[in-house]
């Protein structure tokens, strides 16, 4: 069975380690190359945009596709719903492979947001100096703010920038030893992330906690109605062998 995997995500990564070593299935991972030095999947892998939800279409056809699996960063919020749409119109099932969000503990500090906008927003009175850690896109919904921001990505921010910041280029995970020594370096009062899950990325919301510093959270977008979705590796194997 001939899978497309919309990846660019850990899970993605794993899920087509699997499936390409058995029998019966040939996967194509898609990454959407935003980041310059991906981490590839084993396989075959595409690079780029499709062009919409037309251009996927006619790539789906073209590739006689037969599956679809979308485990793109739960913020990938176009391509998620172009997937969905190009793959009902052709009658091919589709499965969306998100990993668990990330829940408040004991000690935490969270203003959870809907959207970048009203990150923005719940800045004022939290602190002048931001830990901006949301990839390099959306930075510029912070570049009217008046306070200092440390912002962290692994490519340089597309669009306007905040006029007062720090842009430090590194690639994680790292530990919370490393993010607390960040957040006192630079003095952090206030941390603003993407409820994106998982373990590589958790240490700074560790961090934050112990320091006593508030979380902004921006929350998913919401998955296209209807859509099927497990949440590991093991369930999404578990779908593909069941096509």
């Amino acid at each position: 069975m001939k899978t497309l995997i919309l990846g660019g995500t850990r899970e993605a990564r794993d899920l087509a380690d699997i499936a390409s070593g058995e029998r019966g299935f040939e996967i194509v991972s898609s990454l959407a190359g935003r980041v310059r030095e991906p981490v590839l999947p084993v396989g075959d892998v595409r690079v780029g945009g499709f062009g919409g939800v037309d251009g996927l279409r006619e790539w789906l056809v073209g590739n006689r596709i037969e599956a679809v699996v979308d485990a793109t960063h739960p913020f990938a919020e176009g391509i998620t719903a172009n997937a969905a749409v190009a793959a009902a119109s052709l009658g091919l099932p589709v499965l969306h492979v998100r990993r668990p969000g990330w829940h408040e503990r004991d000690g935490d500090r969270w203003v959870r947001v809907p959207d970048l906008g009203a990150a923005a927003e719940a800045l004022a009175g939290l602190g002048d100096h931001v830990f901006l850690t949301i990839g390099r896109q959306g930075v510029a919904a912070f570049a009217d703010s008046g306070a200092w921001f440390l912002i962290r990505a692994i490519d340089p921010p597309e669009g306007a920038l905040p006029k007062r910041h720090e842009l430090l280029l590194a690639r994680g995970p790292f530990s919370v030893a490393e993010e607390i020594a960040l957040l006192r370096k630079r003095r952090i009062d206030v941390v603003v992330t993407k409820d994106s899950g998982g373990a590589l990325t958790e240490a700074k919301l560790t961090a934050a906690r112990e320091l006593g510093i508030p979380v902004v959270m921006i929350d998913r977008p919401a998955l296209p109605d209807g859509a099927v979705q497990v949440e590991t590796v093991a369930a999404a194997w578990d779908w593909l062998r069941s096509r």
